[in-house]
């Protein structure tokens, strides 16, 4: 600082103010240029997306949540910080002495949190609730660096208003166009995470007295949203059957929750395959409209199934090495 002291009073006081303000500018430049993925998914063709967002942001009269299940040692905070607008849910799982909302038991993985707040919140729903997976970073989001802000940002509440129920994800890679067939693979187990096997019973007891579908589609990874009006299209009671079948069954969580993960388009009203072409999904979904897309599942830049199970710690600015792909094995 001996510069500034050599320097007249107002002189190292002008100086001084405008090295802070170039810093600033430096460092606001460097943080958008921070990861080294592309960023389809801030797209300046969809600003229409964009202004929606602004314009649900800061509409007050409309009560959106957010419904997300975390354990000790996942980190659901930055919902506040990016979407301060929205009333936030989080469920502790598994860890009894968190000062969360409980749940009656850790089963069924998300789907115990999704039921229960349904349940207790049943006659004060929000207009809209969005059900969400707790980190911000997973390959779980429809998005090119698996990044949840972009991904909720470009996100259509008119459409979710439309419609009452819409699948937070557009991408066919796992679930679509036909994950389950219930009738063909029952009572197989060829898989540790697949319910094929168990799909037909337990939908018998989830929807009594509907026919068993041959084929069962929508794109993974029970991220979805619904409206009130949409939710209380189903009794209360419903709700209660689907949580104390949850309760109740001898699968493991990894088969249980995967039937619920591929029961919630229909129980908010939506076909058994529930698949709507890409282009189409990401232009009514996210406002995403000028996507190349080369075939009805997948649409160039917008989303890689990756190969690994969990994103590297420091992810995006920490990419993954061949080492550490093979080291991480196939995706569950």
């Amino acid at each position: 600082m001996s510069f500034y002291r050599r320097l007249p009073g107002r002189t190292a006081a002008l100086a001084l103010l405008t090295w802070l303000v170039v810093a600033l500018v430096l460092h606001l430049r460097a943080e958008r240029q921070l990861s080294t993925h592309h960023r389809a998914s801030i797209d300046p063709k969809t600003s229409n997306a964009e202004n929606a967002y602004r314009e649900d942001a800061g509409n007050s009269s409309r009560r959106t949540a957010v419904v997300v299940a975390k354990t000790a040692s996942e980190n659901a905070t930055w919902l506040d910080d990016y979407f301060p607008q929205w009333e936030k849910n989080i469920y502790s799982v598994g860890d009894r002495k968190a000062k969360l909302k409980k749940i009656p038991k850790n089963k069924g993985r998300e789907s115990m949190v999704y039921l229960s707040y349904i349940i207790d919140n049943y006659d004060r729903l929000p207009d809209n609730v969005l059900f969400l997976h707790p980190n911000r970073y997973q390959w779980h989001n429809d998005d090119p660096d698996y990044d949840g802000v972009p991904m909720l940002r470009h996100f259509q509440m008119p459409y979710l208003e439309q419609e009452g129920y819409v699948n937070i994800r557009c991408a066919w890679s796992l679930g679509c166009p036909d994950e389950i067939k219930p009738l063909v693979e029952e009572g197989e187990h060829r898989d540790q995470v697949h319910a094929g096997g168990d799909y037909k019973k337990a939908f018998q007891v989830l929807f009594p007295g509907v026919d068993v579908p041959t084929y069962v589609g929508v794109s993974c990874c029970a991220q979805f949203a619904a409206t009130k009006e949409k939710i209380r299209e189903r009794e209360k009671s419903d709700y209660q059957r689907y949580r104390r079948w949850l309760l109740e069954t001898d699968l493991e969580d990894s088969i249980s929750g995967r039937i619920m993960e591929y029961s919630w388009h229909m129980i908010f009203g939506k076909d058994p395959v529930h698949c709507p072409l890409v282009q189409v999904c990401y232009c009514k979904v996210f406002g995403l409209c000028n996507l190349q897309c080369e075939d009805q599942g997948s649409c160039r830049d917008r989303y890689t199934l990756p190969l690994f199970a969990t994103l590297p710690e420091g992810w995006p600015y920490i990419d993954w090495d061949q080492e550490d792909r093979e080291r991480a094995g196939p995706e569950d």
